[in-house]
């Protein structure tokens, strides 16, 4: 059977230090410390965060109960990870329901369970901000500790960095592999930036480029035209009709949307540098929208550097069904943008194999877990071990049907 971890503190050489809100924690000193990790995101820096909480999207009324685990040295915070406890699995997107439904059976409770992630956002990076590696090694300690001492079933680090996913694997927490689609600014022939869209429909395949032409001019047709507007230029109005669409997307799925409002005027006050809006216009009226985030090198959590190089698919919506459109707004305008601007890659959220026909292509992403039960821990390292299989058969067949074109001998 296998052997579940069992966590000691952490070195006596830290203090650990256990808050229940981000404004219990400094803002420069959190973001001093995401920008020195190897993967840092928008989503991560302390005023979305903050951002979550203050609207009530992410909080213990939402099932999101937070837990700041920080470790110090003397008033220098070396370490920081936002943990929730939660009592359920939705806004995860690495699913655990069948793990949930099997403690169940057995009459044991799998909820309440820790979940170290940016609720909603499906979006790989640092999970474990630290100051070195024995600071991400001594945090991750702290977590499981904190967790088994809660009486948690579990802890799970979802969309995790390579550098967590280091840690967590030398300290004997289970692996699990998911797939997403990215899009890179890169010629397949010379891997030189794309020099417009034209460029980029060149290096599909005829099939291909054939049909986003197709879908573009059907968009087109019917008398649709984008206007894009960024950070500051995004006004209270255009936020307003924004949340029309968001919102109107989830109800129609028949669920009401996880993020407020009051998130996106959060985003508006203290993070607009962050955001590009695209807002699609038929005869005057404002039909549809879509948002994208925007990440920056090498000062991300400041937003100071003005050069995007990741840029992020986050949200979108539509008053009016107009054939196609969902294409234009969320793939084409989007790596339009991109590759006017520079952007090195768009990143186009959760699952999604028809994105791929948009030349997005498939990469691995992975979360870590650990389970306080051993013979579930070793029933579920069992299954992992499958799944990862599985996956990878997966992932090299999706690698096999490329959207560019195949260079001839």
């Amino acid at each position: 059977m296998r052997a579940t971890p069992v966590f000691p503190p952490p070195p006596p050489s830290y203090t650990l230090r256990l808050l229940d809100s981000p404004h219990q924690i400094d803002p420069a000193a959190w973001d001093a410390l995401l920008r020195r990790q190897s993967q840092p995101t928008p989503f991560m820096r302390h005023a979305y965060l903050a951002a979550l909480h203050i609207s009530d999207s992410a909080t213990p009324h939402t099932g999101w109960a937070p837990c700041f685990v920080t470790l110090w040295q003397g008033d220098t915070l070396c370490a920081a990870c936002a943990v929730y406890v939660k009592a359920h699995s939705y806004g995860e997107y690495v699913f655990d329901w069948a793990w949930a439904d099997a403690y169940q059976r057995h009459g044991l409770a799998y909820y309440p369970k820790a979940v170290a992630a940016v609720p909603f956002t499906p979006v790989p990076g640092t999970r474990l901000l630290a100051c070195d590696e024995p600071a991400r090694a001594a945090l991750l300690q702290a977590l499981v500790g904190w967790a088994g001492a809660a009486g948690l079933s579990s802890l799970h680090l979802l969309f995790a960095s390579d550098d967590d996913l280091a840690a967590a694997r030398a300290a004997g927490l289970m692996l699990r592999h998911t797939v997403q689609f990215h899009w890179h600014n890169q010629r397949p022939a010379d891997a030189a930036p794309f020099a417009d869209f034209d460029d980029f429909l060149a290096s599909l395949a005829q099939d291909k480029r054939k049909k986003i032409r197709q879908e573009r001019r059907r968009v087109q047709q019917a008398g649709v035209v984008f206007r894009v507007l960024r950070g500051r230029e995004i006004t209270t109005d255009d936020w307003d009709f924004f949340y029309r669409c968001y919102e109107r997307t989830y109800l129609e799925h028949g669920n009401p949307p996880y993020l407020t409002r009051a998130f996106f005027a959060q985003m508006q006050q203290h993070m607009p540098e962050a955001w590009v809006l695209f807002v699609a216009e038929r005869e005057g009226r404002r039909v549809a929208s879509s948002l994208i985030a925007l990440s920056a090198r090498p000062d991300c959590a400041t937003g100071q550097n003005n050069i995007q190089h990741i840029a992020y698919g986050r949200y979108w919506g539509a008053l009016e069904r107009v054939d196609c459109l969902h294409f234009e707004a969320c793939y084409y305008q989007p790596i339009a943008w991109c590759i006017a601007q520079g952007v090195q890659r768009f990143e186009g959220g959760a699952q999604g194999e028809h994105k791929m026909a948009r030349a997005l292509l498939p990469v691995q992403t992975s979360s870590a877990h650990w389970l306080a039960h051993p013979a579930f821990a070793d029933a579920v390292d069992r299954f992992l071990a499958r799944e990862g299989e599985g996956m990878a058969h997966y992932l090299e067949d999706l690698r096999g049907r490329s959207p560019f074109r195949q260079k001839h001998p």
